[in-house]
Parts: structure tokens; sequence; C-alpha cells
């Protein structure tokens, strides 16, 4: 997935059908002169429906849509026949996507499932034809009900992403080398800062041909909640994960103090993410010996679930998924 075309937030502008007008008509036949009120109904207007599609990934293809417009209902005509239903607008979107409302970030929809549709704004009601008006006193009426408009509003779509396990860590921790490793993703690799920009999927196999979902977030820096460095962008995605995988390196001054910043900024940006499972992997083992090892236990964080592991040497990464695939099932170690 190219960076380019990975867009997690787009605003358009939709606007439902209006219902079509009830029709004014009355029975006129060969032998019926004066027959009584047969105008039929307005159709309603199409609805704008937001639609669960499991193959995509992104957003992308509505970046440049910015206008969506439903039909309008049709009219109704005589013999009580009802106008046709303006054409509905259905706009696939990610599993993980929610629609909110630009001006109070009011949520309105929320699609979590393949094939999950909600109507986002619904087209307006088609008006009764005066066959509907006929009364004892009043048996030819003259007047029927008008369609009512459909809504124009603008709406914000935002992706949060859908996974088991979110990597969690600052710039260079090796989450985009330990993904593309443990699945066939292939996110971009440098010994710099910030070589990811974009959130990164991968499919990652276990035994007895089980899987599971791991998604590599752009790292994270002192002062992300507030904004800095790629800020709130990255951590909205971070809410959508079962586990929290905090990665710190071997090589780290500080593994403990590390970690209590990484807590801290997503603490500050929503304080429900420390009800999430959390675990920690000590990557770039390959870099230190046995004896660093040992000094690297006292200072760890306490009573959280710790693997040591290299992406470069493969060591650890069995034992890693072992104890990822026990969190999510709830299953007791053996």
């Amino acid at each position: 997935m190219a960076s380019s075309n990975f867009i997690d937030y787009v605003k358009i502008n939709c606007r439902s059908g209006a219902g079509g007008a009830g029709s004014v008509h009355f029975r006129r036949e060969k032998h019926t002169p004066k027959g009584g009120p047969d105008g039929g109904d307005g159709g309603r207007g199409g609805h704008i429906i937001l639609r669960g599609n499991s193959q995509l990934w992104t957003l992308l293809h509505l970046k440049y849509r910015k206008h969506v417009k439903a039909g309008h209902g049709v009219a109704g005509e005589g013999g009580r026949r009802s106008g046709a239903q303006g054409e509905d607008v259905i706009l696939d979107v990610p599993l993980g996507t929610i629609a909110r409302d630009p001006e109070t970030s009011q949520q309105l929809a929320e699609i979590t499932e393949d094939g999950q549709e909600i109507i986002l704004f619904a087209g307006g009601r088609g008006g009764m034809g005066n066959d509907h008006f006929k009364t004892a006193t009043q048996q030819a009426p003259e007047y029927a009900q008008p369609g009512e408009p459909g809504r124009e509003e603008w709406v914000v779509l935002e992706l949060k992403l859908l996974a088991d396990v979110g990597l969690v860590g600052f710039p260079n921790a090796g989450k985009s080398t330990l993904l593309s490793v443990l699945s066939a993703a292939r996110p971009e690799i440098a010994d710099y800062p910030f070589t990811t920009l974009v959130p990164n999927l991968g499919v990652v196999a276990y035994r007895d041909y089980k899987s599971f979902v791991m998604a590599d977030i752009p790292g994270i820096i002192e002062g992300a909640s507030q904004g800095k460095g790629l800020g709130l962008r990255f951590l909205r995605h971070i809410e959508r994960n079962s586990i929290l995988l905090f990665l710190i390196p071997a090589t780290s001054e500080n593994i403990r103090q590390e970690y209590n910043t990484l807590l801290n900024e997503l603490r500050e940006f929503n304080p429900e993410l420390m009800d999430k499972s959390r675990m920690l992997a000590i990557t770039k083992m390959d870099l230190v010996d046995d004896e660093t090892r040992q000094k690297l236990q006292d200072d760890l964080p306490k009573k959280i679930p710790v693997a040591y592991i290299s992406a470069v040497s493969q060591q650890g990464l069995d034992e890693l998924k072992d104890m990822i695939w026990q969190n999510l099932t709830n299953i007791e170690p053996v």
C-alpha cells in the first residue's frame, strides 16, 4: 500500500433525494365521466447509504468525489400509480470507517462488518396523492401532498484500522521490520525516523492455518497526543486494536522510562486505551550479548508479558506469536 494512496480521512457533501409529489387526479373514463380521486403517491427520494466492504483498505476512492447526490422520487400518477423511488447512492467503505458531523464531531454511523449497510442520510418521503384525502363530505379533494425535501449535509469519513494487534513504539523501534518478517506485508524500511508515514496491515500466519491481523502504526514521539509529529493522525488507528504490542529496542538507554512515555501518550489521547491488553517485545536482541540481556530484565516494567525478539535473526518470533495467540483467545499458556 503506497503511502500516497493511503487515505484515512475525507470530507464530502451528500444530498439525499427529494420525495416525489402526490398526484391530484380524478378517474375519467368513457362510462365514468365524474369518477372519484385516484391520484397516486410520489416515490421516496434516494438514500445516501454507507456499506462495509472488506476488500477496501483505504478511502482513496472517495478522495476526489466531493459531491454525492441521490436521485429524486418521481411524482405519482392517476389510477393510483405510485411514482418510482429515487435512486439510492451506496458508498462502499473499509471496515472501521466512522462518519462524523464536521461541525460538532458527533458520530453519525460506524461500519464494522462486511456487507453492513447504514442509511447515512434518508431521502425525503413521497407525498400522498389526493386519493388519501377523500371523505364523506369532501369527495373530490383538489390537493395532494408535496414530496419532502432531501437533506444536504457535509460529512467526514474517518478510517480507524481494524486489527488484532497494534504495534506501538518510537520511530526506529523495529515495527516495520517485524511486520515484514511475520507477514507478507512489505512496508518501507530504513534506518531513520518516520520511515512509516501511514499504517500498514499484515496477516500473520499461525499454527493449524489460524491467523491474526497486525498493524504497523507510525511511530510515537513524546507529545504526540497534543498533535506533535504525526500526532493524532495515527493515534486514532490504535483505538481499534485488540492488543497493544509495545516494541522497545534492547539498545534503549532506559526501557521502563520509554515504556512509560509511550503509555502516557496513549493515556493522554484516550484513557480507554488503558483497558486494552498490553504486551512488550524487546527488539534487536541480536545486537546485545547474554550479559546485557540479564541486566535488561531488571529494567522491565512489571506485570506485563515480555518477549525477546530479533526480526533479523528470527529469534523469539514463535514465542511472540504464541504469546499473542494466547492473549487473543484467552488461553492459558501450556
